[in-house]
């Protein structure tokens, strides 16, 4: 029986010293035997009740598996805009309702598909699309992130004019600025930006809507705005001794190591190298900020979560097809640092303004029948002091200010951050913005489906 590849990575000694991505290829031969994995399925969940875009997994990986990967890439560029980004940075939600594991591994769908797109690109089959009629309507798209792209790339296939403003030197979002390289190659971006312009979308980079540019004028020139700002307010932690240097927003180090790798930035800003660093937040942001922390050369690193450590197998309270609760490890955390969970930071200690210690506190959770965590209480006895130079803040996004493009475009946000559109004016919302801090995948499938919305509001675009 063939199973499931464990070794995807490059050598953690060798990665762990640069930014280059650090899965290696797959040899067409390991492609062949994973795909065939996929060929013994009597009734797939993966494409439905797993992939946000719907893709048509069995059939390409079918496809991949007879040596078709012309056909391969021709199934999945039919539902997939920009595949060579999921293929890198989603966290495979279709391998989590793949039938093969329910008693077995699930079949490696990501770099199936990432060998797919790279093989389009190397034989020349990804290419511009110029629709064979425009519609005579103009659409303004408000941020180039993964939503943004999305609703540009399919309102410009339905016939519409797309101008894509980005208040950033360049497209891509958090794509660009926010996942480091050794996730995903700036070039990959590039090369498909460059795409989008000869297919007739328009970027305006380094321009600020609402500052400089109205959002009013823009609104007024278009005949539909898409708002795709992501979710830019980061969850603070408003702890005494927050104000301390040394401090910092998890995206606030990963942009500027992502502008010195792109060449916008000569020297980092948030410099880890000979920093014992605490990085608070388990999610992937945290991971991104454990992985370039080692690869800035830091003294330590140590990720602490006040979450309960997921067991090692699924949990039972995400039963199959369901995406599962279970510990994940990532490239980064098998590079080096330590990770602890069911730690409370209750104040940050330092020294002339300069931040040297957490003070903390183990909690112990309560869960339900099912094994999810609900609620969790204060270990007496178990304070601690932690040691740091460097405390990056990873613990998600809060979404949008009610003030700035939202009010000026006359928009309301709800409670949670998530701007409300206003069809009647033909202004929409997509991705992050719309439905709060979510994965790149369904970011993407939102602004597909938000740019078919828009054309529909004009009845197809007659």
């Amino acid at each position: 029986m063939t199973h499931r590849i464990d070794d995807i990575y490059r050598p953690a000694e060798q990665r762990r010293r640069d930014f280059r991505e650090v899965e290696r290829p797959l040899s067409c031969a390991e492609l062949h035997e994973q795909a065939a994995r996929c060929m013994g399925c009597g009734i797939p969940f993966c494409h439905g009740a797993g992939c946000p875009l719907g893709n048509v997994i069995p059939e390409f990986n079918a496809a991949a598996c007879s040596g078709d990967w012309r056909g391969a890439w021709e199934i999945l560029s039919s539902t997939s805009s920009f595949p060579e980004f999921t293929s890198r940075v989603c966290p495979a939600l279709c391998e989590g309702s793949c039938t093969d594991g329910i008693d077995d591994e699930p079949v490696m769908v990501r770099q199936i598909e990432k060998a797919i797109v790279e093989k389009a690109y190397q034989n020349g089959w990804v290419k511009p699309f110029t629709p064979p009629r425009r519609n005579g309507r103009r659409a303004t798209v408000i941020g180039s992130g993964p939503a943004g792209l999305a609703a540009a790339d399919e309102l410009n296939r339905l016939g519409w004019l797309v101008t894509v403003f980005e208040a950033n030197a360049a497209p891509g979002g958090l794509l660009r600025y926010g996942i480091p390289d050794f996730k995903l190659d700036k070039k990959v971006i590039e090369r498909r930006i460059e795409l989008m312009k000869q297919s007739g979308i328009e970027f305006v980079c380094g321009t600020r809507v609402g500052e400089d540019v109205s959002a009013a004028y823009l609104a007024r020139r278009s005949d539909a705005v898409v708002l795709a700002v992501g979710t830019p307010e980061a969850r603070d932690l408003k702890l005494p001794g927050r104000e301390l240097a040394g401090i910092h927003f998890a995206l606030e180090f990963l942009q500027g190591q992502n502008r010195v790798v792109g060449g916008e930035l000569a020297t980092v800003p948030v410099v880890a190298a000979g920093k014992r660093v605490v990085v608070i937040g388990g999610g992937d942001t945290g991971s991104d900020c454990v992985g370039t922390s080692i690869r800035q050369g830091a003294a330590s690193v140590l990720q602490i979560e006040i979450m309960p450590k997921p067991p090692a197998e699924r949990s039972p309270s995400t039963p199959w097809p369901m995406w599962p609760y279970v510990l994940r490890t990532s490239s980064s955390h098998k590079e080096g640092g330590e990770r602890r969970w069911n730690i409370s930071t209750r104040a940050f200690a330092g020294e002339r303004g300069h931040v040297t210690a957490l003070e903390t506190v183990e909690v112990e959770w309560e869960f339900s029948p099912a094994g999810r965590p609900l609620k969790f209480a204060e270990i007496p006895g178990s304070e601690r002091r932690i040691e740091a130079d460097l405390v990056l803040l990873a613990m998600g996004f809060t979404g949008v200010r009610p003030d700035g493009v939202a009010a000026e475009l006359g928009l309301a946000v709800d409670p949670r951050g998530r701007v409300l559109e206003d069809p009647a004016r033909r202004i929409f919302c997509c991705g992050d913005t719309a439905n709060g801090a979510s994965l790149v995948v369904r970011a993407l499938a939102d602004g597909k489906r938000t740019a078919n919305r828009v054309n529909d509001a004009f009845h197809g675009g007659n």
